[in-house]
Parts: C-alpha cells; structure tokens; sequence
C-alpha cells in the first residue's frame, strides 16, 4: 500500500473535533491506491490507526444514502461473522460516528468525511498473479455473497439508479449513435451493429429479476481484486472493501463482472486483440472458489446463469466505453482519443471469445455445483 505525505485537509481540525479526536493525532498519510475517493491514514496517540476518506460526490450524488447502505451492511455482517465465529473488528469495515451521532461530517467547506477502521496487516493485490489467487478471490466475494443472502437486498437505497440495467444501458447506447453528439459514428458501424445484433440478451437478467425468478440481492458492484484485503501472513482473504457502489441487485452482476475483469487475458485497453480472450482455466478456478463460499446460499436459477452473467457484464462494458466514445468521452477519462474505442474493442472481443466458449462454461459451473 502506498503512502505518501501530502498536505492534511484544511479542515482536519474541526473534521477530528467533531469524532471526539481533537489533539489526538500523532501522525498521518495519504493512500495512493484507488481513483475515486480521498483517504488517508491517521496515527492517533492511543496507536490506532483508523482511515478518514472524503466523499466523491462528483462520483456519488447522494453520500448520506450511500452512507446509510455502509452502514447498514456492516452492521448486517458483523452480526453474521461474530455468529460463524470469525473476528468482526478485523473481516469487515466499521464506521465510526460523529460525536453527534452522524455516520459522516460534512465540514465547514461542504465536503463529506467518514471515518472507518484500519484493517492493520493486511494488503491488497492489484493483478492476478496466479490461479490460485483468483479462486481465493473468488472464495472471498462468495463469503460476502453468502454473508449478505439473509439481508433484504431491495431495502437498500440505488445511490446509482440502473447500474446494471444492461437493457436500459442499451438503449443509451442505441440514443447515443443516434445523436451522434461527436459526429463519430460513421467510424464505429462494425461495434454498433455487434451490438444491435445482440439486444435480446440485455433484456435477460433484468426480465428474470422483475419476474421475481431470480432474487434481489445486496450487491458489491466493483468486484475487482483489490477490493479485497489480504491477511500479511497467511496471505487468505480477510475483508472486502470499498463499499461504496453497495446497492440492491443480482448476484450475477458481482461474478460477471469479476470474471470480465479477472479471467481476461489482456488489458482493458488492449490494441492487439489477437492477445484478448477469457481464460478457461481462471474461470474454472474463480467458479470453484466462489462456490464453495456462495453456492448453497444462491438459488438453481441462479447458478444456471452464472456464465451467461460473465458474457452480459462483459458486453455491458463494452456498450459503456462504445457510448461514451460517441458522446464525446464525457465519462470515462481518456489518454488519446481512441481510448474509449480500443476498450470497446477489447470487451466485445471477449464476448465473443465467451459466446465460443460458452457451453464449456457452463460445464464447468455445473460441475464446480454438483461438488460443493
């Protein structure tokens, strides 16, 4: 984990007088990992460390529900980890309170802080060095599954409305072309019609969750590897993190898209796509691992549409990178102005790596279920 000094907020005083820490400092830094918040680390005098994070609200428009969904499932999971036996101050996030009992403070220049503990010992990977990583990762997400299934998924609040809804994802992508805001679209006729022709499949997950076939879930939205926290010593999976995109949907939303980012063979930015495909091999590991953690908690339906999920998460990030290179890169950040075009190309050529692979996928699920 990297650390750098930096320059405190101009508010630290009044952001740690108002957590009853006034004075108790003893020393700080500055997390360089993750893009979207703010975080530091602060020393107190008693030796705790804890994180203080500044809110994105660029990113999330509505940080008090998003607060309120933290809080709320960290709670849910400590409850459930003290039950299996497990050590809820170190497997899950905590959030600290303000002495007037708020879960966040919003300081003198409208910026909205949060405290949470340090999960001390602990690091987290940023690439997938080997398979066995990735079905620990796996185990680790299907532990944070199965903890949840009991909580009432659809209670808690969508701080990003229609996240996952790849159909209405679609017909951005449909509006986008059409308006042409870049006047990019002659360029991109082959991407738009690999897309077109596979519309039917954007209605899939959304249809089987309004026909109530498949549940309602908690859900992580950014299952990425470094969204997990490693035990120093035993290197196991000891707290997900980053639970900021913790909102109700499918289960299926968290494996595809572990699978889009983790079982992929190049880069998400890919030039040469002759070195683009998803491994078979890390997706077996990554089926194993989150089975054996997720697997009695998830519903048949469920586990039938778990490689479909991979396929659909995968194109869902392509129809985003094709959306935003046709408004202009409005929403992802670019390096050079076909960025947003190669990452399309890179996620439709895994789907189309996966639509050949599909019926060895879903042996392999099969059989990674039948042996849980």
């Amino acid at each position: 984990m990297a650390i750098i000094e930096v320059k405190l907020p101009a508010t630290i005083d009044e952001i740690l007088e108002a957590y009853g820490l006034g004075g108790q400092m003893s020393d700080w830094g500055m997390i360089q990992t993750g893009h979207i918040n703010r975080t530091y680390i602060i020393s107190l005098n008693n030796g705790e460390k804890r994180l203080l994070q500044k809110i994105n609200t660029n990113v999330f428009k509505k940080p008090l529900e998003l607060m309120d969904n933290v809080v709320r499932v960290t709670d849910f999971l400590r409850e459930r980890i003290a039950e299996e036996g497990g050590d809820p101050t170190r497997e899950t996030l905590k959030v600290f309170f303000t002495q007037d009992g708020k879960n966040c403070y919003t300081d003198s220049q409208g910026g909205y802080w949060r405290f949470y503990n340090f999960v001390d010992n602990a690091f987290s990977y940023n690439s997938i060095e080997n398979d066995d990583l990735f079905f620990r990762a796996g185990a680790a997400f299907g532990k944070f599954q199965s903890q949840l299934a009991d909580f009432p998924g659809e209670t808690l609040f969508e701080t990003i409305p229609d996240f996952h809804h790849t159909y209405k994802r679609f017909l951005n992508l449909k509006a986008s072309a059409e308006k042409n805001a870049a006047n990019r679209r002659s360029e991109v006729e082959e991407e738009l019609k690999f897309a077109y022709d596979r519309e039917d499949d954007t209605k899939i997950v959304v249809d089987l969750i309004e026909k109530g076939e498949i549940p309602v879930r908690v859900t992580h939205n950014d299952t990425k590897l470094n969204n997990i926290m490693f035990d120093s010593k035993t290197k196991n999976p000891v707290c997900v993190v980053d639970l900021d995109t913790v909102m109700p949907g499918s289960a299926l939303y968290d494996f595809g898209d572990a699978i889009r980012f983790g079982a992929s063979t190049a880069a998400e930015d890919e030039k040469d796509l002759s070195k683009v495909s998803m491994d078979l091999n890390l997706y077996e590991k990554y089926v194993k691992g989150y089975l054996s953690t997720a697997g009695k908690s998830l519903t048949e339906k469920e586990i039938e549409f778990l490689p479909f999920s991979a396929k659909l998460l995968t194109f869902e990030c392509g129809m985003r990178f094709l959306t935003d290179y046709l408004d202009g890169d409005v929403y992802f950040g670019t390096a050079y102005p076909e960025h947003n075009l190669d990452r399309c190309h890179t996620q439709f050529k895994l789907v189309a790596d996966m639509e050949q692979k599909f019926e060895e996928m879903k042996r392999i699920t099969a059989e990674a279920y039948k042996n849980i």
